[in-house]
């Protein structure tokens, strides 16, 4: 028998496997589950992007080998992207890197940097890949709570020394999954000035960058000062442009982290197809109106589930940004029973939180990917078997 490598045991997706497995079994027993697990976009990509994509598949010419970095003109339309957005200077020859996704980028940072032992700060709450690429790298976890009393941003002051002088990277995710909660200016301005003191990577979470809501701006993490000399932040097209099956990602940042993680891919793959680099090039330099009303469209989606939550006594915060809504436990059971107990009873899958971390468990993740009269059908659903 095959047996699996000491360093898969620490990886599991038994919690997100479990939950789409029991959806599944509804639906073959003929229920209609109204998903809101996954956060995979239901929305389109805007006409100018798709015709792009098109354009260039027709070219026969495009279906060879890309280099891992990327095409000069993805890298110049990321940065102007950055400048025009956020005011961020970016060299496109040694401050960006493409990637197949964020998520890749985020998976492999660790193998460049981490030796076994070294310690990796991570959220607690957070997304998976955020453990799971220091732990295929041997890094120690150090996970930071991040509570409601600290509007779920991690007390930087009570990790012990003796963790400090180990860690090399710290993981951040502003606007945050699964919580949806955001960061002050203020708070990155202290992690800067943290992660110089202790010689520590930031690497910054920012694909939900545009996901935002009655008017609220995020701050780019490398907008603030001296960010650069210690930072990278990873960002992505999935969400802002409803691109997520493309795999079109990108980090940018510290040149010399930079170049390691690029030394490290052009060992493991290629770059992205030449059409999606086109169609990503579409999406960064064309109308930014598709964006706009993409936000307003999950700005109305969370109206619905967080309105319709409060009508039937179901408090939850009304969140400024991503698609996601991050609900406490209405009932006396675990994150994952009350799970299972929704999707039964009323046909609505949704992630406990449990799935992000021991200070997950009392919440559940509801995905906004779901057209508004979905959303309103579910929290009828929801109302009837909780308020019968």
């Amino acid at each position: 028998m095959v047996e699996q490598a000491h360093r898969m045991q620490a990886l599991t997706s038994a919690i997100f496997t479990q939950v789409d497995d029991m959806r599944k079994t509804e639906v073959a027993a003929g229920k209609d589950v109204i998903t809101l697990s996954i956060g995979s976009p239901d929305l389109a990509p805007a006409s100018h992007i798709i015709e792009a994509l098109k354009n260039s598949a027709d070219c026969c010419f495009n279906y060879g080998y890309t280099l891992s970095k990327g095409v000069p003109e993805l890298l110049h339309a990321i940065a102007n992207w950055y400048k025009n957005k956020f005011g961020v200077e970016l060299n496109p020859e040694t401050e960006i890197h493409s990637l197949l996704g964020s998520q890749e980028g985020l998976a492999h940072i660790s193998l460049c940097l981490v030796n076994p032992g070294d310690v990796v700060l991570i959220p607690d709450p957070g997304y998976p890949i955020f453990s799971a690429g220091p732990l295929v790298a041997g890094a120690e976890l150090y996970r930071m709570p991040l509570l409601p009393a600290n509007n779920y941003l991690p007390d930087l002051n009570a990790i012990d020394q003796t963790i400090l002088q180990r860690t090399k990277i710290m993981i951040l995710n502003y606007p945050n999954n699964p919580l949806a909660a955001t960061a002050p200016r203020s708070f990155l301005e202290q992690v800067v000035g943290f992660a110089k003191r202790y010689n520590i990577l930031v690497c910054y979470d920012f694909a939900y960058s545009d996901l935002v809501f009655d008017g609220y701006r995020p701050d780019s993490f490398l907008s603030i000062p001296g960010a650069k000399d210690i930072a990278i932040e990873f960002n992505s097209l999935s969400k802002t442009y409803s691109m997520a099956g493309c795999r079109v990602g990108y980090v940018v940042g510290n040149a010399r982290v930079i170049a390691l993680l690029g030394r490290l891919k052009s060992n493991f793959d290629y770059g992205i197809f030449y059409p999606l680099q086109q169609a990503a090039v579409a999406a960064l330099t064309g109308s930014q109106n598709c964006v706009a009303e993409t936000a307003a469209t999950y700005q109305r989606r969370r109206d619905i589930i967080v309105d319709g939550f409060a009508d039937i006594g179901w408090k939850v915060d009304r969140p400024k940004a991503s698609m996601y809504v991050w609900a406490p436990v209405p009932t006396n059971q675990s994150s994952f029973d009350f799970t299972v107990s929704l999707l039964k009873n009323a046909g609505v899958a949704v992630i406990p939180g449990s799935a992000f971390g021991v200070c997950g468990e009392g919440y559940i993740r509801l995905a906004l990917v779901q057209p508004e009269p979905r959303l309103t059908d579910a929290v009828a659903r929801i109302k009837k078997w909780l308020k019968p």
